[in-house]
């Protein structure tokens, strides 16, 4: 028998090759797959993601790049000092109440001056006109420096009056008081609280203020027939406007 010749591969089939050549592609993977990393890391699907979706892109941890820490600058150089709050209006010279309104409760009623009774207590408008407001006439006017006084009619034997939703009025609500000179002084709302008539705090309620302030007086708490209501419901504000 002839013995078969060997026959001898072609060096591109030869195993020295073939694993020469899987190792040196497996170098250009890694160092690949190390510079289109970057600093995202495992984080990098995350930012793509926000970016696609249009939202802002948070820096990765410990990442963020020279172009963030640069755009980081930009933003605070850019940022603007808060601004002042403005100050206050100066009080207004005295001149008589004319009409009240609180426009978040619908009320534009014209205004009557009271005094205070033989009792030393102030009297209330006419109770057959429950759409009138009163206005201490022996206090502050409308803007002007101190601690001005109105009363009104929760409600009378013909129904609803004038301040029947007084107790609902929001803090920062506007009260707007125009005079007879024909300006207008507007009140912002701090505070509404309702005391008990037996222990009223008169020093808290009508005490003196170096500034334009407003109280708004109705009935409120229980309803007796013998003694009428329990309790006032207080409207605190201040001067904001003049106009």
């Amino acid at each position: 028998m002839v013995p078969r010749r060997r026959v001898r591969r072609p060096w591109y089939r030869r195993r020295a090759f073939r694993l020469t050549r899987t190792a040196v592609l497996t170098v250009v993977l890694v160092t690949v797959g190390v510079r289109c990393g970057g600093h995202d890391g495992p984080g990098a699907p995350a930012r793509a993601g926000q970016a696609a979706s249009g939202a802002a892109a948070a820096p990765a941890p410990g990442g963020g790049g020279e172009e963030d820490r640069t755009e980081g600058k930009k933003g605070s150089e850019r940022s603007e000092p808060p601004e002042r709050p403005e100050p206050p209006p100066r009080p207004l010279p005295r001149s008589p109440a004319t009409a009240l309104r609180v426009p978040s409760l619908g009320i534009d009623a014209p205004i009557v001056p009271l005094r205070l009774g033989p009792d030393r207590h102030l009297g209330t408008p006419p109770v057959d006109e429950p759409k009138l407001v009163g206005w201490y006439a022996g206090g502050p006017t409308p803007g002007e420096r101190g601690t001005a006084v109105v009363v009104g009619h929760r409600d009378t034997k013909t129904g609803p009056a004038v301040f029947a939703g007084l107790a609902r009025v929001a803090r920062g609500a506007r009260i707007e008081a125009r005079r007879a000179d024909g300006r207008t002084a507007v009140y912002t709302v701090d505070r509404v609280r309702v005391f008990d008539k037996a222990t009223f705090p008169d020093k808290e309620v009508y005490g003196p203020s170096k500034r334009p302030e407003l109280r708004v007086l109705t009935c409120g708490g229980l309803f007796h027939r013998a003694t009428g209501y329990t309790s006032n419901v207080v409207v605190f504000a201040h001067l904001t406007q003049t106009r």
